[in-house]
Order: C-alpha cells, then sequence, then structure tokens
C-alpha cells in the first residue's frame, strides 16, 4: 500500500509559480508511474503530467512548456513545478501513484487570481 500526501499548494497571480510536491509513504523506486492530475469546481479531474521510473514524461497540452514534473526516487517524493499560471489552472491537484492497484492523495488546492 502507499500512502501520497501533497503540499505546496496555494494562491498566486498570474503568471506566478509554485511547486507542489507529492510525498510517498514507501520507497518509489518499483512505482513505475507517478503523475499529478487536476479537477476544477464542475469539471472532470483530468491528467496534468505523468513521469515514469525511467524519467520519461507526458503532459496535458494545456501545461505544456509551463509546468515540469520530476520526481526524486532518494527522497520518495515527485514534485510539479508550475509557472506562468493561469487562472484556468485553479484547481485541486492530486497525486497518483500506480503500482498494482491505483493510489491517490487528498489533493492540495491552487488558486490562480487574474
Amino acid at each position: 500500500q502507499v500512502q501520497l500526501v501533497e503540499s505546496g499548494g496555494g494562491l498566486v497571480q498570474a503568471g506566478g509559480s509554485l511547486r507542489l510536491s507529492c510525498a510517498a509513504s514507501r520507497s518509489i523506486l518499483s512505482i513505475n508511474t507517478m503523475g499529478w492530475y487536476r479537477q476544477a469546481p464542475g469539471k472532470q479531474r483530468e491528467l496534468v503530467a505523468t513521469i515514469t521510473s525511467g524519467g520519461s514524461t507526458n503532459y496535458a497540452d494545456s501545461v505544456k512548456g509551463r509546468f515540469t514534473i520530476s520526481r526524486d526516487n532518494a527522497k520518495n517524493t515527485m514534485y510539479l513545478e508550475m509557472n506562468s499560471l493561469k487562472p484556468e489552472d485553479t484547481a485541486v491537484y492530486y497525486c497518483h501513484a500506480r503500482w498494482y492497484f491505483d493510489y491517490w492523495g487528498r489533493g492540495t488546492q491552487v488558486t490562480v487570481s487574474s
């Protein structure tokens, strides 16, 4: 089993930056795929970015060039660096890991003001 805890959310003005962290309760070396998803009010949860254990990344078109996903296996932590934030990035951001089963964090709120 894996517990995931997100942190780093907050309120920021448009054009600003935030760095989200996702701390795992166990080693993430054997977790092939981890990722970030987000859910805005009244909308479905959507993929933001994923990263494999080998470092391959995938991004939603809406965040390409602005967000960077990374993982530090030694710290059992995944990150999401978010730059040039827009009001439409406002959402609850969830950490996800697939290790036999799907595991989710409880989310962290990101609010971008115009």
